[in-house]
């Protein structure tokens, strides 16, 4: 699970006050919404959900979305939303650094999660077992960014991704039809205080059967 320098339980209050993080879930709920027939009978797992932004965008889609993640303000910021707007099919779980994945379910989803875990090759070899047959994996993260994008690398393991390399690393996980798209292009402040558009892609992953 993802290493917490920062403290993202004091940050979870004021999470959704930054219109770019709303508009970079509205754009990842969108590029993964061209890329898998979202339906009634699935079952969803949103990993690194945070406030749910993402989530609350695919729940009155699909079945069920559980949310998880190992901030416990988070959860509790994305609880109160889901019963405020009256989504029964949405629950959330705590993982803490001990925590495996558990479930079964047609699609995972995660965005910008990836670059705050250490061992991503372990964690995909865990969400490739939590999938049924068939399932997919829908991963949203930096490119590539010098460690630019945050205001503080606390808890960052990766500065964005090479999409080759960590392409490799899904297939080593055992996903098949490995593709990625454009999800997403976010401008802000890089560490000298000059504006850089990041970009974000989504990174596709099956799990096919025998």
């Amino acid at each position: 699970m993802k290493k917490q320098e920062r403290d993202f339980d004091k940050e979870a209050a004021n999470w959704d006050d930054h219109p770019a993080r709303v508009k970079l879930a509205e754009d990842v709920a969108g590029a993964i919404a061209r890329q898998v027939a979202l339906a009634p009978d699935m079952d969803v797992l949103d990993f690194g959900c945070g406030t749910g932004l993402l989530a609350l965008r695919i729940a009155p889609l699909v079945r069920s979305v559980t949310g998880t993640d190992s901030s416990r303000g988070m959860l509790e910021v994305l609880e109160a939303k889901a019963a405020k707007q009256g989504l029964s099919n949405l629950s959330t779980r705590h993982l803490d650094a001990g925590s495996r994945i558990t479930g079964a379910y047609d699609l995972i989803v995660s965005s910008m999660t990836f670059h705050h875990v250490e061992h991503v090759g372990v964690l995909l070899g865990e969400l490739f077992q939590a999938l049924k047959v068939p399932g997919r994996l829908c991963v949203a993260d930096l490119d590539s960014d010098e460690g630019q994008f945050h205001e503080h690398n606390g808890g960052v393991f990766h500065f964005g991704f090479e999409k080759s390399a960590l392409g490799e690393m899904f297939r080593q996980a055992g996903f098949s039809n490995v593709r990625e798209v454009p999800a997403a292009e976010v401008a802000k402040p890089d560490r000298t205080g000059k504006i850089r558009k990041f970009s974000i892609f989504l990174m596709i992953g099956e799990k096919a059967g025998k």
